[in-house]
Protein backbone atom coordinates (compact mmCIF):
# COMPACT_ATOMS: atom_id res chain seq x y z
CA UNK A 1 0.00 0.00 0.00
CA UNK A 2 2.92 2.16 0.96
CA UNK A 3 4.48 1.58 -2.21
CA UNK A 4 1.53 2.46 -4.50
CA UNK A 5 0.80 6.02 -2.09
CA UNK A 6 5.20 6.63 -2.90
CA UNK A 7 3.98 6.07 -6.61
CA UNK A 8 0.50 8.01 -7.00
CA UNK A 9 2.17 11.17 -4.88
CA UNK A 10 5.50 11.19 -7.32
CA UNK A 11 3.07 10.72 -10.36
CA UNK A 12 1.00 13.83 -9.55
CA UNK A 13 4.56 15.56 -8.75
CA UNK A 14 5.66 14.85 -11.73
CA UNK A 15 2.27 15.84 -13.30
CA UNK A 16 2.58 19.12 -11.60
CA UNK A 17 6.15 19.77 -12.50
CA UNK A 18 4.99 19.16 -16.08
CA UNK A 19 1.98 21.51 -16.04
CA UNK A 20 4.74 24.42 -14.18
CA UNK A 21 7.10 24.01 -17.15
CA UNK A 22 4.23 23.94 -19.58
CA UNK A 23 3.29 27.09 -17.95
CA UNK A 24 6.84 29.11 -17.45
CA UNK A 25 6.82 30.21 -21.17
CA UNK A 26 4.05 32.29 -21.72
CA UNK A 27 5.42 34.21 -18.37
CA UNK A 28 9.41 34.00 -19.49
CA UNK A 29 8.86 35.17 -23.20
CA UNK A 30 8.92 38.64 -22.81
CA UNK A 31 9.16 39.08 -26.83
CA UNK A 32 12.01 41.56 -26.75
CA UNK A 33 14.74 43.02 -24.36
CA UNK A 34 15.98 45.98 -22.36
CA UNK A 35 19.29 46.67 -24.42
CA UNK A 36 19.79 49.80 -21.99
CA UNK A 37 18.59 51.49 -19.44
CA UNK A 38 20.28 54.28 -17.56
CA UNK A 39 20.35 57.72 -16.08
CA UNK A 40 21.79 60.70 -17.81
CA UNK A 41 22.26 64.35 -17.51
CA UNK A 42 21.04 65.15 -21.12
CA UNK A 43 19.52 63.20 -24.29
CA UNK A 44 20.90 64.35 -27.80
CA UNK A 45 19.69 62.88 -31.09
CA UNK A 46 17.69 60.40 -28.87
CA UNK A 47 20.84 59.01 -27.19
CA UNK A 48 22.35 59.92 -23.54
CA UNK A 49 25.52 62.09 -23.61
CA UNK A 50 26.73 60.23 -19.93
CA UNK A 51 25.44 57.81 -17.17
CA UNK A 52 24.86 59.16 -13.78
CA UNK A 53 25.84 57.23 -10.72
CA UNK A 54 25.89 59.86 -8.09
CA UNK A 55 24.60 63.33 -8.58
CA UNK A 56 25.09 66.38 -6.47
CA UNK A 57 21.99 68.47 -5.79
CA UNK A 58 23.09 71.93 -7.88
CA UNK A 59 22.13 69.56 -10.70
CA UNK A 60 18.20 69.40 -10.82
CA UNK A 61 17.24 68.10 -14.23
CA UNK A 62 17.80 64.39 -14.86
CA UNK A 63 16.37 61.63 -17.64
CA UNK A 64 16.43 57.94 -17.31
CA UNK A 65 16.70 56.61 -20.62
CA UNK A 66 15.86 53.22 -21.99
CA UNK A 67 16.33 51.19 -25.45
CA UNK A 68 14.36 48.12 -25.87
CA UNK A 69 13.99 45.91 -28.92
CA UNK A 70 11.32 43.64 -29.98
CA UNK A 71 8.24 44.92 -28.19
CA UNK A 72 6.71 46.52 -30.50
CA UNK A 73 2.90 47.00 -29.52
CA UNK A 74 3.75 46.96 -25.32
CA UNK A 75 3.63 49.56 -23.39
CA UNK A 76 6.19 50.13 -20.72
CA UNK A 77 6.76 52.43 -17.76
CA UNK A 78 9.24 54.39 -16.24
CA UNK A 79 8.26 54.65 -12.32
CA UNK A 80 10.77 57.41 -10.34
CA UNK A 81 11.00 56.27 -6.58
CA UNK A 82 12.64 58.54 -3.89
CA UNK A 83 13.70 56.35 -0.69
CA UNK A 84 10.81 53.56 -1.61
CA UNK A 85 7.91 55.72 -2.67
CA UNK A 86 6.33 56.42 -5.92
CA UNK A 87 7.01 59.73 -7.02
CA UNK A 88 6.38 59.93 -10.70
CA UNK A 89 5.59 57.67 -13.83
CA UNK A 90 5.86 57.84 -17.30
CA UNK A 91 4.50 55.33 -19.67
CA UNK A 92 5.34 54.87 -23.54
CA UNK A 93 3.87 52.62 -26.16
CA UNK A 94 6.53 51.21 -28.01
CA UNK A 95 6.04 51.51 -31.73
CA UNK A 96 8.96 49.83 -33.31
CA UNK A 97 11.81 47.10 -33.58
CA UNK A 98 14.02 49.04 -31.67
CA UNK A 99 12.57 52.18 -29.67
CA UNK A 100 14.05 54.77 -27.55
CA UNK A 101 12.66 56.43 -24.94
CA UNK A 102 13.15 58.64 -21.54
CA UNK A 103 11.63 60.45 -19.12
CA UNK A 104 12.58 64.12 -17.57
CA UNK A 105 12.56 64.41 -13.52
CA UNK A 106 12.94 67.78 -12.11
CA UNK A 107 14.47 66.71 -8.78
CA UNK A 108 13.52 69.12 -5.50
CA UNK A 109 17.17 69.52 -4.04
CA UNK A 110 16.31 69.28 -0.88
CA UNK A 111 14.91 65.37 -1.86
CA UNK A 112 18.67 63.73 -1.20
CA UNK A 113 18.94 59.92 -0.96
CA UNK A 114 18.59 57.03 -3.17
CA UNK A 115 16.54 57.53 -6.02
CA UNK A 116 15.16 54.14 -8.23
CA UNK A 117 13.65 53.94 -11.82
CA UNK A 118 11.91 50.85 -12.08
CA UNK A 119 11.14 49.85 -16.04
CA UNK A 120 7.69 47.85 -16.20
CA UNK A 121 6.27 46.10 -18.74
CA UNK A 122 2.53 46.86 -19.36
CA UNK A 123 1.80 43.33 -17.39
CA UNK A 124 3.38 45.12 -14.72
CA UNK A 125 6.78 42.94 -14.61
CA UNK A 126 10.19 44.86 -13.20
CA UNK A 127 12.56 44.69 -16.92
CA UNK A 128 15.28 46.62 -15.00
CA UNK A 129 15.74 48.40 -11.84
CA UNK A 130 18.66 51.88 -11.86
CA UNK A 131 19.51 53.17 -8.95
CA UNK A 132 21.37 56.65 -8.19
CA UNK A 133 22.00 58.96 -5.29
CA UNK A 134 21.19 62.56 -5.03
CA UNK A 135 23.85 64.21 -2.32
CA UNK A 136 23.90 67.42 -0.70
CA UNK A 137 26.66 69.13 -2.10
CA UNK A 138 27.09 71.45 0.67
CA UNK A 139 28.15 67.94 2.39
CA UNK A 140 31.37 67.77 0.21
CA UNK A 141 29.61 64.33 -1.64
CA UNK A 142 30.59 65.40 -4.97
CA UNK A 143 28.67 63.97 -8.53
CA UNK A 144 29.88 60.80 -10.14
CA UNK A 145 28.46 61.14 -13.53
CA UNK A 146 30.54 58.10 -16.24
CA UNK A 147 31.47 59.42 -19.85
CA UNK A 148 29.83 56.78 -22.35
CA UNK A 149 32.74 55.26 -24.35
CA UNK A 150 32.69 56.00 -28.53
CA UNK A 151 31.98 52.86 -30.46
Amino acid sequence: MRAFIFHALMDKKWLLLFALLSIIPAYAVNNGSVARSQFTTRIEDREPVDQVVVLDNSITTLYFFTDVRHMEGQTVSHSWEYEGQLISKKEFTIKGPRWRVYSQKELDPSMTGKWTVILRDDRGWPLSVSVFRYVDRASGEESMILPLSEN
